[in-house]
């Protein structure tokens, strides 16, 4: 039989692993007999880093040499500060895969090498190519990533769906949430949709009810207080959060906080859900968001699986109910369900179990930058991967020698209001405007992880580039936003857009027009020297402000203009 390959869930706030044994997916209890491993690192000087529950219990004692939510910060190029050191969250996370993998082996008796990793669906390539880095430091080759609602999916289990079903993953983690709308058609799992926001989740919970409740105390926001103290009352938030999950309400108690002082509070399920409800309106805004990505009707959504232990909060049960139509369904494990999905897909890779096809998507669209500024789209939003598109471009200026390959992801219609993902340049023999021919084709993974290709087509010279997580310096909280900056800014984006193409336009007719005027004016009438002439100047007047009807119309009417002289040059090129 082939090697065993780990199923790894890598959460911001917990952490699981598992395998497929004799046809069964199992999750992996460490000594005390918990599935559940903290993602938390605590880094005591002198001794190697300890993970799990005794480090989050040291985040109240010594928050200085404790790093925890680290996948919030991987890809982004961020340190993580550990005492007088910094850490890259890399190196973090692969502490966590490595108790991970101790933790499988201790359990198993087995020695393991590969793994299926989760991720958000909204990780971008930085931040996958960050976590298979992670894992190849913790000494696992890492043979697939998938997405965490995918996984969820799998773990729900087709045995429950019909054979054309949709369902709807909600997942909210501890630091991240993703919705998919996937699609059940003849045995393969294919993702419909996708939203998300890689800065929301449970951390965000904790910290609102931490800073609601230090305000009681303290009269000023919780981001003025000590680390010590903003741990404890952090710690304080997240049992509120869990006992109300529960309960209708619970009595917080933080004693001598700030060396003298304490602070009670009897804290109900009806403050909570005030405090909850503009967090949760997010999520509900992604739910919409990937339900009119994916053209289906509410009607047409078969299940919805609640993911994540935020999940578990009754008013997520509520919004999500009210806003669907329907109730979740609650039969899986929300702490679970993603760790046992990725195990089940490493059991298929690895032949333990029958072939499930998983069909995922990219969540925003990759091009290039061409003449003008724009965003050139190679793949759309959506595109379903592992796919490969290409395009065939030229030079834009005369006795070019080489051709920058900006590389973007975004949805915005202007170079300048996307992401620049990376950069080189393809050299090619100098020719005249418009002679070079320069394919660019770009290849997604099943992991989500791009290679561009730029090759010139005349000699075959050709580069190939993976976009490393160095070229990559984007603030995560941006991710959600572009999607919703792409609408907000729809209608200017595009009159931007149409104004850099009718200015392009224009660059190129009035130094044409004026060149012709010198070289044939005599061939011509003053009346029409004189209509040329006024057009001229009304379309410079035009490349002043910023109308592209009004452009396009001054171009089309210089064009109308210059007929006979047009007719003139063609006649002396023949001649010639």
């Amino acid at each position: 039989m082939s090697e065993k390959i780990l199923g790894i869930d890598l959460g911001t706030t917990n952490s699981l692993v598992g395998v497929v044994d004799s046809g069964f997916p199992i999750l992996f209890a460490d000594s005390e007999g918990s599935r559940i491993t903290p993602s938390v690192v605590w880094y005591s000087k002198g001794n190697p880093p300890i993970v799990g529950e005794p480090a989050r219990r040291m985040m109240t004692v010594s928050p200085n040499e404790v790093v925890a939510s680290v996948k919030r910060k991987i890809g982004s190029g961020e340190k993580c500060k550990v005492g007088d050191t910094e850490l890259s969250p890399e190196e973090v996370s692969s502490a966590i895969l490595s108790h991970l993998r101790n933790i499988a082996e201790e359990a198993s008796g087995e020695i393991f090498s590969k793994a299926v990793i989760t991720v958000p669906a909204y990780f971008n390539d930085s931040q996958r190519i960050s976590t298979k880095s992670a894992a190849e430091m913790a000494g696992l080759e890492v043979v697939r990533i998938i997405s965490e609602p995918t996984a969820a999916a799998i773990a729900y289990g087709m045995d429950k769906m019909e054979d054309k079903s949709r369902i709807v993953v909600y997942d909210f983690g501890g630091g991240t949430f993703d919705v998919s709308i996937l699609e059940l058609s003849e045995g393969v799992f294919h993702v419909i949709s996708t939203s998300g926001d890689t800065q929301l989740g449970g951390d965000d919970i904790d910290m609102a009810i931490a800073d609601f409740i230090y305000h009681q105390a303290e009269g000023v926001s919780i981001i003025e207080a000590r680390s010590e103290v903003r741990a404890l009352f952090l710690d304080a938030g997240r049992k509120c959060k869990e006992v109300l999950s529960l309960e209708k309400e619970y009595d917080i108690k933080i004693p001598f906080y700030d060396g003298t002082k304490s602070f009670e509070v009897v804290f109900t399920i009806d403050l909570l859900n005030e405090i909850l409800t503009p967090i949760i309106e997010k999520t509900i805004g992604h739910c919409n968001k990937a339900l009119l990505d994916s053209e289906f009707s509410k009607e047409d959504i078969d299940s919805i699986i609640l993911v994540g232990g935020s999940s578990r909060i009754p008013l997520v049960h509520e919004q999500v109910e009210l806003f669907f139509g329907k109730k979740p369904d609650l039969s899986q494990n929300p702490d679970e369900s993603v760790a046992l999905g990725a195990v089940i897909h490493g059991g298929v890779l690895s032949g333990s179990l029958r072939e499930v096809i998983l069909l995922d998507v990219t969540p925003l669209s990759l091009g290039v930058e061409t003449f003008g500024g724009l965003m050139n789209v190679i793949i759309p939003r959506n595109t379903t991967i592992p796919v490969k598109r290409g395009e065939l471009f030229t030079n834009a200026v005369a006795e070019q020698k080489e051709m920058a390959i900006n590389v973007l992801q975004g949805e915005r219609e202007m170079a300048k209001d996307n992401w620049m993902l990376g950069e080189f340049a393809i050299e090619f023999d100098s020719s005249g405007r418009g002679a070079a021919r320069v394919g660019v084709e770009f290849s997604l993974d099943a992991d989500g992880i791009l290679t561009v290709l730029a090759r010139d087509t005349i000699t075959g010279k050709e580069k190939v580039v993976e976009i490393k997580n160095s070229a990559v310096d984007v603030d995560d909280e941006s991710v959600e936003k572009m999607v919703d900056e792409s609408i907000e800014h729809a209608f200017e984006d595009m009159n931007e857009r149409l104004f850099a193409e009718a200015k392009m336009k224009s660059d190129e007719l009035i130094p044409a027009v004026e060149e012709g005027l010198k070289m044939l004016a005599e061939d011509l009438s003053l009346q029409e020297i004189d209509e040329i002439k006024l057009k001229l100047k009304d379309l410079k007047k035009e490349l002043k402000g910023n109308c592209p009807k009004s452009l396009k119309r001054a171009n089309d009417d210089l064009d109308k203009a210059t007929e006979p002289l047009a007719v003139l040059i063609i006649e002396k090129a023949l001649k010639d």
